[in-house]
């Protein structure tokens, strides 16, 4: 028997699969289930094998399992929820939202318009599967705001989501999505397919508060010094460069 039960999932993490990242799958699973989440989605950087694993983990957790990336576009970043394949990281932004439709995947806009972020400016999203109305690392909510407007302008679903490199942060904001169990026994049991569905559907709605901005700062800091020195360190021929990570 189907029933219509609404769901929270935070479909915007980072593990240490990335540059930028920091934490083990199992911690943020674990952290997930803790704090009533009901899944998350690990979107590292043009990295997919620690997602994969997480979403193959996360019944273990009590949570629905959804793999996931995020592509670094010629145009800015795209967030690829539900797939299980790398999309090809540098092509077009509309290039790369047709290759994670085409691999069965939602093609999410994060953080758009902030290029201090890579995010992509508001003249090139012309198509796409859903935005990221509330990013909670954004200092300040105006962001937010012309996100929110843009997508209800065009109609597009809205997705709030935490963009964690850090386990407390973890859940600060998440989508709340309306889905229909189709019998399904526990959370876990759900299809991912049919996240990924109600995500394209839009039958979402945000949750979640902003992340404190020194926490915000450390983070950014972090992210920015550890880019820094790949971008030193790539240059040096007889030094290996570091976060390794940023080969990939």
């Amino acid at each position: 028997m189907s029933t219509s039960i609404t769901i929270s999932v935070d479909p915007h993490v980072h593990s240490e699969g990335s540059y930028d990242g920091h934490e083990p799958v199992e911690l943020i699973l674990e952290h997930a289930a803790d704090i009533g989440l009901d899944g998350v989605v690990i979107t590292d950087h043009d990295e997919i094998e620690h997602s994969i694993r997480a979403a193959e983990l996360a019944p273990r957790y009590g949570l629905i399992g959804i793999p996931g990336v995020e592509v670094s576009t010629a145009h800015g970043h795209l967030l690829a929820i539900g797939v299980e394949e790398l999309p090809d990281a540098g092509n077009p932004f509309e290039d790369t939202v047709e290759e994670v439709r085409e691999l069965g995947g939602v093609a999410a806009v994060p953080h758009p318009f902030q290029r201090s972020r890579h995010g992509v400016r508001k003249r090139r999203i012309e198509d796409c599967d859903a935005i990221e109305v509330y990013n909670s690392m954004l200092f300040t909510g105006y962001r937010n705001r012309r996100a929110r407007a843009f997508a209800e302008r065009h109609a597009y679903p809205k997705l709030g989501a935490s963009d964690a490199h850090y386990l407390p942060n973890v859940g600060r904001a998440y989508t709340e999505i309306t889905i229909e169990t189709d019998g399904a026994s526990t959370i876990a049991d759900v299809p991912r397919e049919t996240v990924i569905d109600a995500l394209s559907e839009g039958a979402t709605r945000i949750q979640g508060r902003r992340t404190p901005i020194r926490k915000s700062t450390v983070q950014y800091a972090k992210g920015a010094a550890r880019k820094s020195s790949y971008l030193i360190t790539s240059r040096m021929p007889v030094v290996p460069t570091v976060p390794a990570s940023m080969d990939r």
